[in-house]
């Protein structure tokens, strides 16, 4: 007796947790995630203002062979490119050389040494952004290819009156199999959540491959001077020390987009995301709260869906609420890439939503404890 008391109250718990969980996701991706799919950007006009684009390359030749034409072949009037050259091993300053001589807006800034301890990407930029010229800054990254020459275009709009930073959108490119598969879903998710969330005056990280802010905004606050012996976090560290509710933007027009290089195996790829997630720890307390709180929702629940289905009498009602959050979540996603012009299969969201648990168990957890990483 006692025992079957004991395990009716065990499934009641598994079945309540799991119900529960529902609907807080539910009310995440109903009341905060759409908002992205229905999100206009400021319709009022001002002066094309000049735009800085700072690039740090390193060993970086190939790339900025593609690169550089389509960013002098940008339909902007007033901008200049500022190619930080990183102690590059390659050909990168011979062409950069050559690249000035035939286009004025192309300007190089040279690193020769590092200062001991100093990450060596953050200390490029640096280099980069006092040596501009305007105080509107926008980053890539020299694997990255702006969607359309309309790029300057669309980002330099962000900058309306009292906007000191302007998050874009950078996904991967399309090609075949799983792991490109799963990248593309998962940076796609992850700009849900900082874009989302953003527009909701919880604004915690961009991407330096589509970021921009002001010159004067870096140089007030010190730049990165509290992580600057830290790898990674040149974009969402800084981001998330100096963005308030007030002083940020976002641009999602599928012009404004910068297509960036996947990695192409799953080892790369690994090392690449242990990288970007362990900076995560220098996030303010309700950013990791909250990056947490979602975290925790879609982890358990899988485990309590697996758990209810198994375990407990209310086999039906549980696949109902499976069904209920499988659909809604489709139906975001649909709206949200239509407005960002991208393309993922809907059938496999929920098997790839799936996978993204795991995911954040097993690379969320490395990345935790990690202590070191490095900038080639």
């Amino acid at each position: 007796m006692h025992f079957n008391k004991r395990y009716s109250l065990i499934t009641s718990f598994i079945f309540i947790a799991f119900a529960s969980i529902v609907v807080i996701q539910l009310i995440i991706w109903l009341f905060i995630f759409l908002r992205l799919g229905y999100y206009q950007n400021d319709k009022s006009s001002h002066d094309p203002l000049p735009i800085s684009i700072v690039i740090s390359a390193h060993d970086e030749l190939e790339n900025l062979k593609e690169l550089i034409p389509i960013l002098t072949s940008q339909q902007y009037s007033q901008y200049e490119i500022i190619v930080v050259e990183d102690r590059s091993n390659d050909d990168t300053y011979d062409f950069l050389l050559t690249e000035t001589k035939q286009n004025s807006k192309v300007r190089i800034v040279k690193v020769d040494s590092l200062p001991s301890g100093v990450n060596g990407k953050k200390y490029a930029l640096t280099l980069g952004i006092k040596a501009a010229k305007y105080d509107n800054i926008l980053f890539t990254d020299a694997d990255c290819r702006p969607n359309s020459p309309l790029w300057l275009e669309e980002m330099q709009k962000g900058f309306q009156e009292g906007k000191e930073i302007v998050l874009g959108f950078s996904p991967y490119i399309r090609k075949r199999g799983l792991l490109n598969l799963f990248i593309r879903f998962e940076t796609i998710y992850s700009a849900i959540q900082y874009l989302s969330l953003a527009l909701v005056g919880l604004p915690y990280m961009g991407v330096g491959r589509n970021l921009a802010y002001k010159r004067s905004l870096f140089l007030k606050n010190k730049g990165f001077n509290n992580h600057i012996r830290v790898m990674g976090g040149d974009d969402d560290l800084f981001v998330n020390e100096n963005a308030n509710k007030k002083n940020v933007t976002i641009v999602i027009n599928p012009d404004a987009k910068v297509y960036s290089l996947p990695k192409t195996t799953w080892k790369e790829w690994y090392t690449q995301k242990k990288r970007h997630l362990s900076v995560g720890k220098r996030y303010k307390f309700k950013f990791k709260f909250i990056l947490g709180l979602l975290a925790f929702l879609q982890i358990f629940f899988w485990i309590f869906f697996i758990l209810a289905i198994i375990l407990t009498p209310y086999k039906i009602i549980t696949l109902g609420l499976f069904f209920a959050k499988a659909l809604v979540m489709v139906i975001v996603y649909l709206i949200i890439l239509k407005k960002l012009d991208e393309k993922l299969p809907l059938g496999l969201l929920p098997f790839l939503d799936f996978i993204y648990s795991f995911y954040f168990v097993t690379i969320g957890a490395s990345a935790l404890f990690s202590k070191k990483n490095r900038w080639k």
